[in-house]
């Protein structure tokens, strides 16, 4: 019999299709609030860009824009981007990006309800100390990437001097409220799109191979899959087509949501989330170079799951692992890790470093130690 359960993010809405500035409107007006605080990375704060058009229409409600958020959530600019919250008096954060301005403004929170300050107490909100906040200020967010950290009440940010991504979770971290309109990715740059919906893929994939069953879950990561098989290319082929590019937010958000069944991901996350940290690969692109090596790897073990990916994929008969990397080819992205920079000479370091992340202990082979780690790299080399 099969056995598990499943939690849900203490989010209210996901609003979906509808114009952005509108969404966030009404969503201020429902929650009370009147103090709005914008974050987001330079390349998203320009004078005809996104922000630009949300500050024009919210008015003298947008109190702020912080502009400051980089590459896997430093934790400086997590302390930054508090500071800033609080000198603004913001009642509600608006988190505009991708999964590392997400991240951070999650983080963020945590520091606004802990009154943290410093870089230092940042790394003191790991673990059990973040769940006995009581919550404050709280985040809606409006994703322009497939990164999907908007649907989840865990975060990753990065402790610059160890070139380390630390986890952070809370019960009430996820945002109050999502905002998923198409019209905001258009200024996304195309690789980026694309290797972001690689990650959502691979949330979907590493799901679904979990030797684990959850049948709710299963159903989202199936219903997920489907659509970024079909939306990403079409997003290729027309890249102003709104409805394609809500389908793969669609895509991302089922993906995503099949995780709440706490079973865990698997090497291709674990490795990912040292590559990223560590190395500064870019959080999809790892995905791109990661999860074919790991789907081959596990293949011995649940070659039957990876038939029914293949088979969501559109390709019935491949491998999972020539089904993914053909998507990530066929989209223009890179599948190696001598694309990306990363050679032999690292590999011992990564797998020492990836030995520490929960989604090791998560992958439907059993990882033993560094030298799995280093066979799985070599096969992605």
């Amino acid at each position: 019999m099969i056995t598990g359960s499943h939690r849900f993010p203490t989010m209210e809405e996901v609003v979906y299709g509808r114009p952005a500035a509108a969404a966030v409107a009404a969503l201020a007006d429902a929650f009370g609030a009147q103090r709005l605080l914008f974050v987001t990375t330079r390349s998203l704060d320009t004078p005809n860009g996104a922000v630009a058009g949300l500050k024009a229409a919210l008015g003298a409600r947008c109190v702020g824009v912080f502009s400051a958020i980089r590459a896997h959530s430093p934790r400086e600019d997590v302390v930054a981007c508090a500071d800033a919250a609080r000198a603004a008096g913001a009642d509600l954060l608006v988190a505009l990006g991708g999964g590392s301005v997400i991240d951070a403004v999650k983080v963020v929170q945590l520091c606004l309800w802990g009154d943290v300050r410093s870089v230092e107490g940042v790394g003191q909100l790991v673990g059990s100390r973040a769940r006995d906040l009581k919550p404050g200020a709280r985040m809606i967010a409006l994703p322009t990437t497939l990164s999907a950290a908007e649907f989840t009440p865990f975060a990753g940010v990065t402790d610059t001097d160890r070139r380390a991504k630390e986890g952070y979770g809370h019960p009430m971290l996820a945002p109050r409220a999502v905002v998923l309109d198409p019209r905001l990715t258009l200024e996304t740059p195309v690789g980026l799109w694309f290797s972001t919906g690689l990650k959502a893929v691979d949330h979907a994939v590493e799901q679904l191979c979990n030797p684990e069953r959850a049948p709710y879950a299963d159903a989202l990561a199936e219903a997920g899959l489907k659509h970024l098989a079909a939306a990403l290319p079409a997003t290729k082929v027309s890249p102003e087509d709104l409805d394609a590019r809500l389908d793969c937010q669609f895509g991302m958000w089922l993906a995503i949501s099949g995780a709440s069944a706490g079973r865990g991901l698997g090497a291709s996350h674990a490795i990912g989330h040292t590559l990223g940290g560590g190395f500064g690969v870019p959080h999809g692109i790892t995905s791109c170079v990661m999860l074919p090596a790991v789907l081959a790897w596990n293949a011995t073990v649940n070659a039957e799951r990876q038939a029914v990916v293949a088979a969501l994929m559109g390709r019935p008969g491949a491998s999972a692992a020539e089904a993914v990397r053909d998507l990530a080819q066929s989209l223009g992205l890179p599948t190696r890790l001598s694309e990306v920079g990363i050679g032999p000479a690292q590999f011992e370091a990564i797998g020492e470093a990836t030995m520490h992340d929960r989604g090791v202990r998560s992958n439907p082979r059993p990882i033993a130690g560094p030298a799995d780690i280093v066979e799985i790299l070599k096969l992605a080399a």
